[in-house]
């Protein structure tokens, strides 16, 4: 393997979908108690599904898409007024 070269990220699902998917996850947990930034971070740092509540089929819905569209999706919004 050579690391003289930049690889490319190739992107994944819609980041519209990924941004719906935070939403209604962050709802779910705030509904039950939990503080969202924490346990979607839990999750995303882990992989872990037990971070996400099963309220309102939250688990399932993060588990639909891949991690790291998730992870691009935070970074797109972090960096989305300098790139």
């Amino acid at each position: 393997m050579t690391f003289d070269r930049t690889m490319e990220f190739r992107r994944g699902q819609d980041d519209n979908e990924a941004r719906r998917v935070f939403l209604i996850v962050a709802g779910a947990l705030r509904q039950k108690g939990y503080n969202p930034i924490a346990q979607i971070s839990g999750y995303l740092i882990s992989g872990d599904p037990a971070y996400i509540t099963n309220h309102e089929g939250a688990r399932n819905l993060i588990r639909s898409m891949e991690r790291d569209d998730l992870i691009e999706e935070l970074v797109r919004s972090y960096l989305k007024d300098q790139v």
